[in-house]
């Protein structure tokens, strides 16, 4: 009765052992890496979902943390390194609609600070008005230890934007209570 126990025991295990061997997965096409590494430090995948405008598929987001979660109001107001990572999946974005669609999610997020985030908005605006093609990776990551947020896209740094209340806007967009896709924001929590 032991060995058929332990048996059964061991291929219930077995699957998730190999599933967490791996080192990406797939989300509607595009490989996801399990972790990225932000200023020395790994960052592992909370969840991974895509964004969907009018029945085309626009982006596929990644959520990085150092520690894993579902709950999305701890992310936000988590004052430890963090990253959401945008693939461009559609030749229909350009930097014209993702500017929009930034500034929407920014309206949702923030409430009252939009105004005193208005600057920032801009800022982070300038760094995504380059042309954008479909596989286009974007990385926002969040450093606590200078408290700015860090656009890179296709592993270029285009420059970084100052403050806590900043970064808790942004990560707002896809988690807060008024998230631009209720989907997304169930699947980056591993939902």
């Amino acid at each position: 009765m032991k060995k058929i126990l332990l048996l059964f025991t061991l291929l219930l295990i077995l699957p998730f052992y190999t599933v967490s061997a791996q080192t990406q997965i797939e989300v509607n096409g595009v490989t996801v890496p399990r972790k990225i590494e932000f200023q020395g430090k790994p960052l592992q995948l909370n969840g991974a979902g895509g964004r969907s405008k009018m029945w085309l598929e626009v982006y596929v987001q990644a959520l990085y943390l150092s520690q894993l979660t579902q709950d999305p109001q701890f992310i936000i107001d988590s004052d430890t390194e963090m990253a959401v990572r945008i693939e461009i999946t559609s030749s229909m974005v350009s930097s014209n609609k993702l500017t929009k669609a930034m500034n929407t999610g920014f309206e949702k997020s923030a409430g009252e600070n939009l105004e005193q985030l208005r600057p920032r908005i801009e800022q982070l605006k300038s760094f995504l008005s380059d042309p954008i093609t479909e596989k286009d990776v974007f990385i926002l990551a969040y450093n606590p230890l200078d408290q700015n947020v860090y656009v890179s896209k296709n592993e270029v740094l285009k420059g970084k934007i100052a403050g806590f209340d900043f970064k808790k806007a942004l990560f707002g967009i896809w988690l807060s209570d008024k998230p631009v896709d209720e989907t997304l924001k169930k699947h980056l929590l591993g939902q």
